[in-house]
C-alpha cells in the first residue's frame, strides 16, 4: 500500500501530469478513463462542420476516435499542464498539421476564445479539481453557441471516496451536487446517464466504477 506522502504525489499527478513521472501518469489516465471519454464523445454526437472543445485533454490519445465521428469537424484542447499541452502536440501532430486540432494553455476559468465559438464541449474527470466552478460555468456558457451543449463526466462519489488518493486535493461530486451547481448556472439540464465499469484502480485493484455524464444545452 502506498504511503501518504506517494498517495499525496499521485493526486497532484492526477490533477496537473508534470516531470517525467507526468509522461506515464497522462498514459495511464488515458487507459484507464478511455470508456468515460467515449461516453462522453458519443453523447455529444457531433456534427458536421462543427467546433469541439475539451477542457483538460491529458495527453488527448483520444482525438482519433472523436475527429473520426464526423470528417470535418476540428477540435479544441484547453490544459492547465503544459506538459499535456506538449503531449498531446506530439501524440496528435498529424490532426495539428491538417488544421483539424489544436491545443492551448489556459488557468482553468478564464476560457481565451470568442462568444458563441463551439458547438459542443466536453470535459471528463476534471471537475474535482475546479478551483472556481460558479465563473468556469459562465465563461463555458459564453463559448457555447446557442442550442450548443456542454458535457461533463465524472465518477460518483461513493467510487471515489474509496480511493486512497482522493482526500488529497479532490472535490467529490455525485449527480445532485453537479447538477445543482449546474441550475445555478444559465444552462438547461437537458440529459444525465450512468454507466458502470470495471477497471484497474491507479493503485493496481480491480474495482468498479459508476461514472455520469451530465449534458447542459444552451
Amino acid at each position: 500500500m502506498p504511503n501518504e506522502q506517494e498517495l499525496s504525489e499521485l493526486a497532484a499527478q492526477l490533477r496537473q501530469p508534470h516531470g517525467e513521472k507526468g509522461i506515464e501518469v497522462a498514459s495511464m489516465m488515458n487507459e484507464t478513463n478511455k470508456k468515460m471519454t467515449r461516453h462522453a464523445i458519443d453523447l455529444l454526437k457531433i456534427g458536421p462542420r462543427e467546433n469541439v472543445l475539451e477542457l483538460g485533454h491529458g495527453n488527448c490519445g483520444h482525438l482519433s476516435y472523436l475527429l473520426h465521428q464526423q470528417k470535418d469537424s476540428t477540435y479544441y484542447g484547453l490544459e492547465m499542464a503544459e506538459l499535456m499541452t506538449e503531449e498531446a502536440q506530439r501524440i496528435n501532430r498529424d490532426f495539428i498539421d491538417c488544421g483539424r486540432a489544436s491545443f492551448h494553455l489556459y488557468d482553468g476559468v478564464n476560457i481565451p476564445f470568442s462568444t458563441d465559438y463551439f458547438d459542443k464541449i466536453f470535459t471528463v474527470n476534471t471537475i474535482y479539481f475546479w478551483t472556481e466552478p460558479t465563473a468556469l460555468f459562465v465563461e463555458l456558457y459564453r463559448v457555447t453557441k446557442p442550442n450548443g451543449i456542454v458535457n461533463i463526466t465524472f465518477a460518483q462519489r461513493d467510487f471515489m471516496e474509496k480511493l486512497p488518493f482522493t482526500p488529497f486535493g479532490f472535490e467529490l461530486y455525485d449527480t445532485n451536487k453537479v447538477t445543482s451547481l449546474a441550475e445555478q448556472s444559465a444552462f438547461k439540464i437537458s440529459d444525465v446517464q450512468s454507466l458502470h465499469e470495471q477497471i484497474k484502480s491507479k493503485t493496481g485493484d480491480l474495482v468498479t466504477r459508476e461514472f455520469t455524464t451530465v449534458t447542459l444545452s444552451k
